[in-house]
C-alpha cells in the first residue's frame, strides 16, 4: 500500500513538474504568451499542498529550471555566456523558486493560509528586486515583462513599477492553490482567500481599463526611425568606413523629413569615430540637420585618444544629437552589456532636449539603459514626455529585450521612440500601446514614421519609487517570522 502511494505521489510530482515547466517555457522567453504565466506555478503549488518537503523542493526547482531552458540558446549563442555561468543561472533560478514554494508549503501545512497567500509572491518579488540591484542586467528576467501585451494589467507599472505586476501575477495561482486545497473542507475560508486575491486583481484591471480609456494628448510629434541590417549591422571601423556608412544614411533621413518627421533616430554604435575626427562627422550631420530643419539622434562609438591630462584611451557608447541652430549635444550610455561593452566608459548624466512649444521636453537613452528603472525615472521626474532611444538587438530578442523599453514609458510617463538594428524599430505611448513597429531587416534601409504624444504624464511610481518592492521585502520578513512562530505546530 505504501509503495502504491509513493508511486502515485511520484506520478503527481512528475506531472506537476512537466506542466509547470511547459507553462513557464511558453509563458516567458523570447516571445511570451502572457496568459500562461498566470497559471504556470499552480500545478507545483497544488502538489506542494500534500507533498513532503524534499519532493516539493525537487519538483519546484526542476520545473523552474526546465521552463527557463527556453532561453538557453539565447544565453549561449547571442550573449556568449559560458557553461559555468549558465549552470549558475539555472541552479539559482530553480533553487530560489523552490525556496519560495517551500515557504508557501510550510505555512499552508500549518494552516496559516493568509500568510501563505502573501509569502510566495513576496519571496519572488524580493528576489527579483535584490537581483535588480546587484545584476548588470537590471530588471531583465522579471516575470512582469511576460505581461507587456496585457495592456490593462501593464498600467499597474505606473503605480508599482514591475514589482507589483510580478506580485499579482503570482498571487493569482497562489490563491487558486489555497482555495482548491480548502474547498471541500473549509468552503467559506476558501472563498474568502480566493475572493480577496481575485478582487484585488479585478480592481487593478478596472484601473488599467479606465487609464487606457482616458483621452490621449492631442499634441503630437512626428518622428522618423531608420536602421540598416545585413552588411551595415556591425560597427563600422573608424575613418572611411564610418563616413561612408553615415553618408548612406543621409538619403533615408531626408526622405523621412520630407514626410514630416521633426526628429529622426538612428541606431546605436553605427560606427567608430576617433577624436578629433569626430568633428568631421559632426559637420556632416549638423549640415543635414540645418538643411532639413529636423533634429537627428545618431549612435556611435567615440574614442578619445590619450592626452597629457588623461594617459588612457577612453571609449564611449554615445548618442550625438544635432539640432538646427544649436551646438551638438551628447548622451553617453550608462548601463553597458557585459562582456561586449566592458571596454566602454559609462556615462553619468542625463541629456534633456527642449522641444518646440507644445511638445514638452525630450530625453535620450541608449538600448540597455532601458533595462533599468533608472535613468528613466530620473528623466520622468524631470518632466520628459518623449524618450529617443538608439538601440541594437540580437534579432531573436527583438520582443523580449526590445519591448522592455515600453514598461519604462508606462512607469515614468513618457512615449518611447526606439530605433534598433538587429531587431525592430517601434514607437509606443505612455500607456504602453505600440503605435507603429517594423522589423529592422525589412529593407536595406528600413524606415518608420509615426505621430506620437510627447506630453509627460505624472505617475505614482515617479512619486513613490520602488515602494512596492520594499513592501514585498517587509511581507517576506513577516511571513518568515510567522513560519518560525508556528514551526512546532503540527502539520495538517
Amino acid at each position: 500500500m505504501a509503495s502504491a502511494i509513493d508511486v502515485k505521489r511520484s506520478g503527481l510530482g512528475l506531472a506537476a513538474t512537466l506542466v509547470t515547466a511547459t507553462l513557464i517555457w511558453f509563458g516567458t522567453g523570447l516571445h511570451p504568451l502572457w496568459p500562461l504565466m498566470w497559471f504556470a506555478p499552480l500545478p507545483v503549488l497544488l502538489f506542494a499542498n500534500r507533498a513532503r518537503w524534499w519532493s516539493t523542493l525537487l519538483t519546484a526547482g526542476i520545473a523552474c529550471a526546465l521552463g527557463n531552458l527556453n532561453l538557453w540558446s539565447y544565453f549561449q549563442t547571442d550573449l556568449g555566456a559560458p557553461l559555468s555561468i549558465l549552470l549558475r543561472i539555472y541552479i539559482m533560478l530553480g533553487f530560489m523558486f523552490a525556496l519560495a514554494v517551500l515557504l508557501y508549503r510550510a505555512l499552508v501545512r500549518r494552516e496559516a493560509y493568509w500568510s501563505a497567500l502573501l509569502a510566495f509572491p513576496a519571496f519572488w518579488v524580493s528576489f527579483e528586486y535584490l537581483l535588480n540591484l546587484t545584476s548588470p542586467h537590471g530588471t531583465a528576467g522579471s516575470l512582469a515583462y511576460s505581461q507587456l501585451s496585457f495592456l490593462p494589467f501593464l498600467q499597474l507599472a505606473s503605480i508599482t513599477g514591475p514589482w507589483g505586476m510580478s506580485f499579482l501575477l503570482l498571487l493569482f495561482p497562489t490563491a487558486a492553490a489555497i482555495g482548491l486545497h480548502l474547498y471541500n473542507t473549509e468552503h467559506k475560508r476558501a472563498l474568502h482567500v480566493m475572493g480577496a486575491a481575485f478582487g484585488v486583481i479585478a480592481v487593478v484591471l478596472v484601473f488599467g481599463a479606465v487609464r487606457l480609456a482616458l483621452p490621449a494628448p492631442t499634441d503630437t510629434v512626428k518622428v522618423g526611425l531608420v536602421a540598416s541590417d545585413g552588411p551595415n549591422e556591425d560597427v563600422a571601423d573608424d575613418g572611411t568606413p564610418t563616413l561612408k556608412l553615415f553618408s548612406d544614411y543621409f538619403p533615408p533621413v531626408r526622405a523621412l523629413v520630407a514626410q514630416g518627421a521633426q526628429v529622426v533616430v538612428l541606431p546605436e554604435k553605427l560606427g567608430v569615430t576617433v577624436d578629433p575626427d569626430t568633428k568631421t562627422v559632426d559637420t556632416g550631420f549638423q549640415a543635414l540637420a540645418e538643411q532639413t530643419h529636423a533634429r537627428l539622434v545618431v549612435g556611435l562609438v567615440r574614442v578619445v585618444p590619450p592626452s597629457d591630462s588623461n594617459p588612457l584611451k577612453v571609449r564611449y557608447n554615445e548618442a550625438r544629437i544635432y539640432t538646427p541652430g544649436a551646438p551638438v549635444e551628447t548622451y553617453d550610455k550608462e548601463h553597458m552589456l557585459p562582456p561586449f561593452e566592458s571596454n566602454l566608459k559609462p556615462g553619468t548624466s542625463l541629456t534633456m532636449l527642449p522641444a518646440a512649444a507644445g511638445s514638452g521636453t525630450w530625453g535620450v537613452e541608449i538600448c540597455k539603459d532601458m533595462d533599468f528603472t533608472d535613468p528613466s525615472r530620473e528623466y520622468g521626474e524631470a518632466g520628459v514626455g518623449l524618450m529617443l532611444v538608439p538601440g541594437w538587438d540580437f534579432f531573436s530578442d527583438w520582443v523580449s529585450h526590445g519591448h522592455m523599453a515600453i514598461m519604462r514609458g508606462v512607469e515614468s510617463g513618457f512615449s518611447v521612440v526606439r530605433s534598433a538594428k538587429g531587431g525592430s524599430m517601434f514607437v509606443s505611448d505612455n500607456r504602453g500601446r505600440v503605435l507603429a513597429e517594423v522589423k529592422s531587416d525589412s529593407a536595406p534601409f528600413t524606415t518608420l514614421i509615426a505621430s506620437v504624444p510627447a506630453v509627460h504624464d505624472k505617475t505614482l511610481y515617479l512619486l513613490l519609487g520602488d515602494w512596492f518592492a520594499w513592501a514585498s521585502l517587509a511581507l517576506l520578513v513577516l511571513t518568515l517570522a510567522q513560519m518560525v512562530r508556528l514551526w512546532k505546530k503540527p502539520q495538517s
